[in-house]
């Protein structure tokens, strides 16, 4: 990309979207874009930062800037990780490849989804020595779960993510419309069937018949059976941290205090799964107060820009994922969309810390936030 072609690209993450509109079909641009149900979820997600905001202080030495921290060990530094999104082969051919690529040259963890349209050890390769963590959708088949997170570890991830929030598939209303479903159409596929686990319970490989292995993935896929007790066995398994992503009740975090989970990662899927439920800006408060700096917590879902992580930051939480922003930042530019997309964000991180008049992102507190009702 030539620097006449960076300075036309954009600087915000709605910009992103529109020219990732232009470049996928509307149904892929919708499946990333919408929440489910009428999308008053998707919606509150910005609602609630738009709620909150920052109360600067004047004539303090901002000279020098931290916007780093870490967490179980993984340094942040900028305050942030890529969320993990699946399929992302339908955003761009080189998908996961691509995005993960962009996130090492920039420094940036890195979250590797079960549904990935490249295997979580290909990706590892692409990541080289960067720090990254696998996300685990929990299927009816534990000795699949099981094996998928030992090959992460094996790779070289230094957590894990279980996902709790999807005990089925939330009501996604413009994909229904579209009748667009890309994990049913054999998209995001590759942890399942290079599982030599999940290859054993089949009667034939994927290579010799993808629908019946398509088929036996669709049927085990989802366990609306998923309980703290399964966790527990995970790590008889697994020695690796656990974080837990999809907490929004209060008392969901004292019972992972109570279990001895790692960290938490407060979301809602990105309104993309209970439509109507609580704002996950509006849940941290009450979820920093039950685990008091116990744990890492960390927030997801409606994250969009460098002030939008200063909010959350200033609320409590230790970091944020960022989701969608880079989904349409590869469909629009491949990997150096991400890359610069990432570039401009920790600028505008940057730029907005020395602005709030501090110095240390790390000391970010609520007495900085206005919230107007």
């Amino acid at each position: 990309m030539s620097i006449s072609q960076v300075s036309q690209q954009p600087f915000s993450s709605d910009g992103w979207k529109s020219r990732a509109r232009v470049r996928l079909e509307s149904s892929a641009f919708d499946y990333v874009e919408s929440g489910a149900g009428s999308e008053d979820t998707l919606n509150a997600n910005r609602q609630a930062f738009q709620k909150w905001h920052l109360v600067p202080r004047m004539l303090q030495d901002v000279k020098q800037r931290n916007l780093a921290t870490s967490i179980l060990n993984t340094p942040l530094p900028a305050s942030f990780l890529l969320a993990p999104i699946g399929m992302q082969g339908i955003l761009h051919p080189n998908g996961e490849l691509a995005t993960a690529q962009a996130a090492t040259s920039m420094g940036i963890p890195w979250i590797t989804s079960t549904v990935s349209s490249h295997s979580l050890e290909s990706i590892a390769q692409v990541l080289g020595t960067a720090s990254r963590w696998f996300q685990i959708y929990w299927t009816q088949d534990e000795e699949v779960t099981f094996s998928m997170a030992q090959r992460a570890k094996a790779s070289g991830y230094s957590a894990l993510v279980i996902t709790v929030d999807t005990p089925m598939l939330g009501y996604r209303t413009r994909d229904l419309n579209n009748e667009y479903s890309p994990f049913r159409s054999g998209k995001g596929v590759a942890n399942f069937f290079g599982d030599p686990v999940f290859r054993s319970r089949l009667n034939r490989s994927p290579e010799e018949d993808f629908q019946g292995a398509l088929k036996h993935l669709l049927d085990i896929f989802y366990q609306p059976a998923l309980t703290w007790e399964h966790i527990h066995r995970l790590r008889n398994h697994v020695s690796l941290p656990i974080l837990m992503k999809g907490i929004l009740h209060p008392e969901d975090a004292r019972l992972a205090l109570a279990h001895n989970l790692d960290g938490i990662i407060v979301s809602n899927h990105g309104g993309r799964q209970l439509d109507g439920c609580i704002a996950t800006l509006d849940a941290l408060p009450e979820v920093i107060k039950v685990t008091q700096g116990k744990i890492p917590v960390l927030l997801d879902s409606g994250i969009r820009n460098g002030t939008d992580i200063l909010k959350a930051r200033a609320l409590g939480a230790d970091a944020v994922l960022l989701g969608r922003p880079a989904a349409y930042a590869l469909a629009a530019g491949g990997e150096e969309g991400v890359g610069l997309l990432l570039k401009r964000l920790i600028q505008d991180i940057d730029t907005s810390l020395a602005l709030c008049g501090v110095d240390d992102i790390n000391q970010l507190n609520p007495s900085l936030l206005y919230r107007n009702c």
